[in-house]
């Protein structure tokens, strides 16, 4: 099956600090693939060398056949990519419903004057988009929350949220970055089964940055652990889990060549 994400050589650099080193990724279709490491191993890097938050110093970014390296953040998104981020980043002064609409705001073909007049195609437009926010908002179980203020939601719930604002972008590959991040285990269950439905209903391929092992262990089909910028190990998590050189890095042992 041909990819969908080929990462090549993919390096990062800043100043006389190596971030990232030549590193490699291929992501088939529909995988759940997570990327771990500990803190600085350059997790995040990647992510945002993907989305065009960073511009790579080497390598190539392929993504659905097409070269995306050094694009900027919104054609990447209209190409179909989307994330979330480590650290929550919601309107908290809009609601819940408003947030999800916000992502909404490259697909109106409309122009201006179609929505100041209300033309037909506007208001077809604005009503699809509000049904599938609704529908989004139902499938991580906020609905009943639309009129809040985003603020105001419990910690799991922003994280859901924020999975449902992604979705609203309709994209191919979902980046989730530390997903997990501060929840409580029944928190941290429920999440892994909405990545699981998400992934299957919206035949999306997932890629993921998570420090709770558990979560890693339980929802991916495949790891490639960072230390350092550089790539130290890649397989099954049962593999991972036992790698001498993964464990040294998460315990902060290393060893002299």
């Amino acid at each position: 099956m041909n990819s969908l994400l080929t990462i090549e050589k993919l390096t990062m650099q800043f100043g006389g600090l190596t971030a990232l080193s030549e590193f490699f990724l291929e992501l088939t279709p529909g995988e759940l693939v997570g990327l771990i490491g500990p803190n600085g191993a350059g997790k995040t890097t990647v992510f945002n060398m993907v989305t065009g938050n960073l511009t790579p110093t080497g390598g190539k970014i392929v993504f659905d056949g097409k070269d995306i390296t050094g694009h900027k953040p919104h054609k990447i998104t209209a190409a179909g990519i989307a994330r979330t981020f480590q650290n929550i980043r919601l309107f908290g002064d809009l609601t819940v419903f408003e947030n999800v609409m916000v992502s909404f705001h490259f697909q109106i073909r409309s122009s201006f004057f179609g929505g100041v007049l209300g033309l037909p195609r506007y208001r077809r437009e604005a009503k699809r988009a509000h049904d599938t926010a609704m529908h989004l908002l139902e499938e991580v179980r906020l609905a009943e929350l639309a009129g809040e203020k985003a603020g105001g939601l419990a910690y799991g719930q922003q994280r859901r949220l924020e999975v449902a604002r992604a979705l609203a972008t309709q994209p191919k590959l979902l980046l989730l970055d530390e997903p997990a991040a501060g929840m409580n285990p029944a928190e941290t269950e429920g999440l892994m089964g909405l990545i699981q439905r998400i992934r299957r209903d919206y035949q999306l391929t997932v890629l993921l940055i998570e420090h709770d092992m558990t979560f890693v262990m339980g929802i991916c089909e495949r790891l490639k652990v960072l230390d350092y910028g550089l790539t130290i190990a890649e397989g099954p998590p049962e593999e991972i889990q036992n790698n001498e050189r993964v464990i040294q890095a998460y315990l902060g042992e290393r060893r002299v060549a």
